[in-house]
């Protein structure tokens, strides 16, 4: 077992299983990933974009993460999808692309790991500084965001589906020895 591993381990209610930070593949896109896309958004990505993006991992321009619960504890081939998230690498930048969780596993540390692990791989890829729009709408997830050292930074206005504002956060100095401290902070609660 790896140190993000461990890290991002939980102690789970008896039945709830132990989650699992696994590459997204094409396989995942039909056991979770696109109905969990089809209930997280009013306009869902299709599986051809899904498809698409999955492509680019291979080029090193994009990186796509699963959150997988085996029911039973273990982390069977089979375990059920129960979030993803992504991230495109721009120069020294990473840009969050999406983050999606299952209802029935919201407010449960999904994210919180999905992030954990797209922090690393930001990190691992050189990146300074990464970035996000969040639906003005959405204080839960700007909450999480901040929790990783988003910053507010601006607005794009009728950013989702020409009706609803975006906020635009960044959060810069990931290679430092600050942000390596926030990250274990965060991993230490989540593993508890």
């Amino acid at each position: 077992m790896s140190v993000i591993e461990r890290l991002l381990r939980r102690d789970a209610p008896e039945g709830v299983g132990e989650l699992s930070i696994t590459p997204m593949r094409r396989r995942d896109l039909r056991n979770g990933v696109m109905s969990i896309e089809s209930v997280s958004y009013p306009r869902p990505w299709s599986q051809a974009v899904f498809e698409s993006e999955i492509a680019q991992m291979r080029s090193g321009t994009r990186r796509y993460l699963v959150a997988r619960r085996a029911s039973d504890g273990s982390r069977r081939r089979g375990a059920k999808v129960v979030g993803y998230a992504g991230l495109w690498f721009s120069g020294d930048e990473a840009h969050i692309t999406n983050v999606a969780v299952a209802a029935h596993e919201r407010r449960r540390g999904v994210a919180t790991a999905l992030l954990s692990a797209l922090a690393d791989e930001a990190i691992r890829h050189g990146c300074q500084a990464w970035t996000l729009e969040v639906r003005v709408s959405s204080t839960g997830a700007q909450e999480l965001y901040r929790r990783f050292g988003f910053s507010p930074a601006g607005i794009r206005s009728r950013y989702y589906e020409n009706t609803e504002d975006a906020i635009v956060m960044w959060c810069h100095d990931i290679q430092g020895p600050e942000y390596a401290s926030l990250l274990d902070s965060i991993r230490s609660r989540v593993a508890r």
